[in-house]
């Protein structure tokens, strides 16, 4: 057996195992001899060696327990020693506690308490010097202002005394101690009294000297006398009568430019515009000049009291103005005549067409300029025109005015600087402004763009020297409209340009609107009135074209949508998109126009969606039209053509070549003679040409008049007519065609498609491209007809090859492969 050691590191020993758990042997496992049970000598023998086992065992734990009794004893004995050694400690500190620190601890709080003592003796003696010196400094300026006032009658002294004095806390003035010691034998009453007689009589004497300085035109005086007034605390006052001074003047200079004029000057031209434009200038040059000088005087934003107080006298003299230049030119008047203008041409050609053998009377075509003047004499569109343009004038310089409020008032560092003051917000010149110019101008604009559209729609001029003869030129520069066309947009440039102009969004959001509305019902309208009563192009007989002319004149009227859809998108794209400036040290500058005019953010952005509300909207209604006039040249012109030129195209060709029963084996014979390149010389020239000069005699005519984008969309639907055409030819060839004939309907169908999609090379690129992938169909099922049997059988196990013909599903593929005779 062996014992266990104590560890050297913590001074305690191991406790040994018991051998008779880990060395038991195999079999332990049984039931331990019980002698008492023996019955033999053997048994007895066993169990006695049992016994002296578990005793071995016992006693070896024994041992092991006796021999670190040591180890525990001396550990406990080091304990004991700290224990002892600690309490001293604990002694001596309780004793140095109890003792030596309790006496520093009185001390200090003694200390503590004096210093504290002393801190409020030194703040009262320095509050009560304090006070020493403001009582003295009061003293001082009551004095001071006592003596100025007097024989030397120095008022800048006089009023730097009580702005002094001003500083002085209020308790102090009024203060038992400032009664006592401040008043003299020469000023005996309380400082406060004396302060406050010296401060009104002193604005009494500035009121007075600054209203002598007026009215000697004395600039130095007024502004010597305006200085002073906040240093005697009546800031309000000399804001208040600096305001009136400067009314004077505005009122006056109003007055002066307004009788400027005579009866005969005011009527003519701009000058009730230029009147309120000089208006708004001297206003802002008196908020320019003068503004700094308040500000550094009176403090900040407290030029805002003055400008509230020039608004007061823009609103007399800017009512002043817009009264008499309504009633110059007769506003009212022309309102009431606007509104009572019938529009008979207008009216009269929507009616239903009276059956004549003559012209219509209201045709454009028998309309002269008698006719115009006639329906003019009632609202003269000059002098409605001269009123529109003044008024966009009047508005936008009240515009700029309003932002040079706002941004003056409200600061460029505020993030709300455009917006409008209250003050000029409920000004009673923002109320007339809105009465006597936007609701105006609103209504004469609507009358002024209908009234064009109308007037451009009876003196209406078609295109000259158009044919539908390739072989004559055409003597007019495309694109190929009326007259009406260029009239009316160049109006909707004006319009546009003239209501964005006034930067007010309550017109840009009133007009554009009813820009958009008339376009739609009166232009729109007659032209689709036009296309149905006037052009129609109607054969004589079925099956016949029609007359050349009537189809001239409905292309023409295809062409006018077609033109007034890109005009508009490129007025308004003019008058949104961001311009490119180059600035005066060569960089490139970007300007937003919407947002130059519009410094709101939310009112730039109205603006702009409500000019493309315009042009999208009107891009879709013409859309419609458009493409029903399409439809109709296409039913009318193109679409009976189409079947007698594919057939005349394929006449008495058959793709069964080399049969003894062929008719034709003879020629096909002959050209079985030619090389590779001469088969695409002879036999791929003989359907082509054919399809190519009748095609080309018919689109051509067309393409010559019609835009390119026009032309695209009857392109579009002949072409797709033309692929059913052909697609239900190729099925007609059904056990018609061998190996050889389906190499050569291959050729020939692509010759049919290049030609289909070059009219006289005119067309452009892209639109080939787009037109040439109608054809997908046929030109995938002339090339089934054509796969050898390694590409068909590709096909069929849908490889790479079925990708090629992807435009057939399987049915048809199988259908057409079976379609030529092996």
């Amino acid at each position: 057996m062996h014992k266990s050691t104590p560890d050297p590191a913590n001074g305690h020993a191991e406790t040994p195992s018991l051998p008779s758990d880990q060395h038991r042997s195999p079999s332990s496992s049984d039931p331990a001899p019980d002698i008492f049970n023996a019955s033999s000598v053997a048994e007895i023998k066993a169990t006695l060696s049992h016994l002296h086992d578990q005793e071995a065992s016992v006693t070896a734990r024994l041992d092991a327990l006796v021999a670190s009794q040591k180890d525990f004893s001396r550990e406990l004995g080091r304990l004991d020693l700290l224990r002892a050694n600690l309490g001293s400690q604990t002694s001596t500190t309780r004793s140095i506690s109890h003792g030596m620190l309790s006496n520093a601890a009185a001390t200090a709080d003694r200390i503590s308490s004096a210093v504290r003592h002393l801190d409020l003796e030194q703040s009262r003696v320095k509050a009560t010097l304090d006070v020493v010196e403001q009582v003295s400094e009061l003293k001082a300026c009551v004095l001071g202002v006592a003596g100025s006032m007097g024989a030397p009658q120095d008022w800048e002294t006089a009023a730097s005394y009580l702005s002094r004095a001003s500083k002085i806390p209020s308790d102090v003035v009024h203060g038992s101690f400032a009664a006592e010691i401040v008043p003299t034998a020469e000023v005996p009453d309380p400082p406060n009294v004396t302060l406050d007689n010296a401060a009104e009589s002193l604005c009494g004497l500035f009121l007075r000297e600054f209203e002598k300085a007026v009215k000697e035109t004395n600039g130095a005086k007024i502004t010597r006398f305006f200085k002073l007034f906040p240093l005697i605390g009546r800031s309000e006052v000399g804001l208040d009568v600096y305001g009136r001074y400067v009314c004077q003047g505005v009122a006056s200079r109003a007055r002066t430019n307004l009788n400027a004029g005579t009866g005969a000057q005011s009527k003519d031209g701009f000058f009730y515009a230029n009147a309120l434009t000089k208006l708004f200038e001297h206003i802002a040059q008196i908020i320019d000049g003068h503004g700094g000088l308040v500000e550094r005087h009176y403090g900040p934003r407290k030029m805002n009291r003055v400008i509230e107080r020039l608004q007061l006298e823009a609103d007399v003299q800017g009512g002043i103005i817009l009264d008499t230049w309504s009633d110059e030119r007769h506003v009212d008047r022309k309102l009431t005549d606007i509104k009572s203008y019938a529009f008979t041409f207008l009216v009269q050609s929507f009616l239903p067409p009276q059956r004549s053998t003559t012209p219509r009377s209201n045709s454009p075509a028998t309309r002269d300029g008698a006719l115009g003047a006639a329906e003019d004499e009632g609202v003269d569109m000059k002098e409605i025109d001269g009123l529109l343009n003044e008024m966009a004038i009047m508005l936008g310089r009240w515009s700029l005015y309003c932002r040079f409020l706002a941004e003056t008032c409200n600061g460029p560092e505020n993030e709300s600087q455009f917006t409008r003051p209250p003050f000029l917000q409920d000004s009673t010149l923002m109320k007339k402004v809105n009465d006597r110019l936007v609701a105006p101008f609103n209504a004469m604009t609507t009358f002024f763009f209908r009234r064009s559209v109308e007037k451009a729609f009876q003196l209406d001029e078609q295109p000259s020297g158009l044919t539908l003869n390739p072989q004559k030129p055409l003597k007019a520069d495309p694109p190929h409209i009326t007259s009406a066309v260029g009239d009316i947009m160049w109006i909707v440039n004006k319009v546009l340009q003239q209501s964005l102009a006034t930067s007010q969004i309550g017109v840009v959001t009133n007009v554009v609107p009813t820009l958009s509305r008339v376009l739609g019902s009166d232009f729109i309208g007659m032209t689709q009135r036009k296309m149905r009563d006037e052009c129609y192009p109607r054969a004589a007989v079925q099956g016949g074209q029609p007359p050349e002319h009537m189809v001239i004149a409905f292309l023409v009227l295809i062409n006018n949508l077609d033109v007034a859809v890109d005009y508009v998108q490129r007025v308004v794209q003019n008058n949104t998109e961001t311009k490119k400036i180059i600035g005066p040290d060569g960089q490139v500058e970007e300007t937003d126009q919407i947002r130059s005019l519009f410094t709101v953010p939310a009112e730039a952005t109205l603006a702009t969606q409500t000019l493309q509300t315009l042009s999208s909207s009107f891009e879709s209604k013409v859309n419609d039209l458009l493409s029903d006039g399409i439809q109709v040249v296409f039913n009318n012109v193109v679409k009976h053509r189409l079947r007698p030129i594919l057939s005349e195209a394929f006449r008495d060709i058959e793709y069964q070549p080399g049969e003894d029963n062929d008719p034709t084996s003879a020629a096909y014979g002959e050209y079985d003679h030619h090389d590779e390149a001469d088969d695409s010389t002879t036999r791929a020239e003989l359907v082509r040409p054919r399809f190519a000069a009748s095609w080309t005699e018919l689109l051509l005519p067309l393409s010559r008049i019609l835009t390119t984008s026009a032309f695209d969309r009857l392109m579009t639907v002949t072409v797709a007519y033309l692929t059913r055409l052909l697609e239900k030819r190729l099925w007609s060839y059904h056990g018609r065609v061998n190996a050889l004939g389906a190499t050569r309907l291959e050729r020939d169908v692509s010759g049919v498609v290049s030609a289909a999609v070059d009219i006289g090379g005119t067309y452009g690129a892209p639109g080939r491209y787009r037109h040439r992938e109608a054809f997908a169909r046929c030109m995938q099922m002339v090339l089934v007809m054509g796969m050898d049997e390694d590409e068909w059988e590709d096909v069929l196990r849908g490889g790479e090859t079925a990708e090629v013909v992807d435009k057939l599903n399987r049915e048809e593929r199988t259908r057409i492969r079976g379609m030529v005779r092996r």
